[in-house]
């Protein structure tokens, strides 16, 4: 095969990747541009919903009164989460759910908020509902299309269609890569025609590096979803709720004693015996691209400490794993760098627009004229 037939080859290779996967990418852009900033709107979104007062004073023990809160309404739980540690005093309590409905095609989440004051229920609902939280709706659709495990396997996919895609162009438009970083090529206003194709070498250029990171560390995520076993698990009901007898709330100090660097952004509550009790976050004046790798799990029935885990200390290949979640959502360069993840986020579904109409072009002019 010559060169000219392997460039041909490679040319409908990236453009059916593009064509076929073309409407998912948009979704999958959109929506991953919008969570960029998943935190700051929800907290925008909710503002009232989710002040408490700060006047009275927090009990010692609020956060073991939010885990039998959860757990007295839950009686058959994966597991608890609590998403914000981090939270100010006039902040409510964010906890997402784990349960299991047996279904392969729902992905078994709820956010629920508390006033950590009163332990009064603020929010409360599936992830598969607009409420309690179109944000929290939308992180599951972005990563699972609200299809389960089945969709969660399918945006994996799309990951790597997207970056076959991406390099394949690279390969297809290497000579033009140069021109478009040195500006030596603009966009030719004459026709559709020619705006939809500079525009495609452009964006593409411009964009495919990052691009390539986030599809390619989406997928490597998303890959829970192709073991047997997750989809085993998804269709054996949950058992009931095992208790922890030791107090959350001296598990998390004890936590925090045992890393005093430790600044916490994670705290998982089990109600399963097989989990651990488990505070995950940064170590002070760590660089946040390296992730929340370092962790405290405790026995949360006698409380005693399991495992300290130092991101510092973990194999190179551990610690280069741990930034592909940071790589993904843009977390970890302040407002300068979430703002490029927004830009960038859209650039796939201009990059698919602007490709069908390339190839509208194509097919239309191979159509015999009578």
């Amino acid at each position: 095969m010559g060169k000219t037939s392997i460039k041909r080859a490679l040319f409908k290779l990236h453009s059916w990747f593009g064509l076929v996967t073309g409407i998912f990418l948009i979704l999958l852009g959109l929506s991953g541009s919008i969570l960029v900033f998943r935190t700051e709107l929800d907290a925008f979104l909710n503002k009232d919903l989710l002040r408490v007062s700060s006047l009275n004073q927090k009990p010692d023990q609020a956060l073991s009164q939010c885990y039998e809160t959860i757990t007295s309404r839950y009686p058959n739980l994966d597991g608890i989460a609590w998403l914000n540690p981090d939270a100010k005093s006039d902040e409510a309590y964010n906890f997402r759910i784990y349960f299991n409905d047996t279904r392969l095609f729902t992905y078994d989440l709820a956010l629920i908020s508390i006033d950590p004051y009163t332990g009064k229920i603020l929010r409360e609902g599936p992830s598969s509902a607009f409420t309690p939280s179109f944000i929290e709706w939308l992180l599951q659709f972005h990563f699972s299309f609200q299809l389960g495990i089945p969709g969660a396997a399918l945006t994996a996919i799309f990951g790597i269609t997207m970056l076959i895609s991406l390099i394949t162009g690279a390969i297809v438009y290497k000579k033009m890569i140069w021109k478009v970083l040195t500006f030596r090529i603009g966009i030719n206003k004459k026709n559709w025609r020619t705006i939809s194709s500079d525009l495609h070498r452009i964006v593409g250029v411009w964009s495919s590096l990052i691009n390539m990171i986030i599809f390619f560390t989406g997928f490597w995520l998303n890959m829970f979803a192709f073991k047997a076993k997750t989809w085993q698990n998804e269709l054996i009901p949950t058992k009931p709720n095992t208790l922890m007898s030791a107090s959350a709330d001296d598990m998390y100090k004890k936590a925090k004693n045992a890393l005093p660097s430790l600044e916490p952004t994670y705290v998982y509550l089990p109600t399963q015996p097989q989990r651990k009790f488990e505070v995950r976050g940064y170590a002070d004046g760590q660089l946040k691209i390296w992730g929340s790798g370092n962790a405290v799990r405790i026995n949360q029935q006698s409380g005693e400490i399991l495992e300290i885990n130092r991101l510092s200390e973990k194999p190179l290949s551990d610690q280069i794993e741990a930034t592909f979640f940071p790589l993904h959502v843009g977390n970890f360069g302040g407002i300068a760098v979430k703002i490029l993840y927004v830009i960038v986020g859209l650039t796939p579904g201009l990059l698919s627009i602007t490709g069908f109409m390339l190839w509208w072009r194509r097919v239309s002019k191979q159509k015999p004229t009578r």
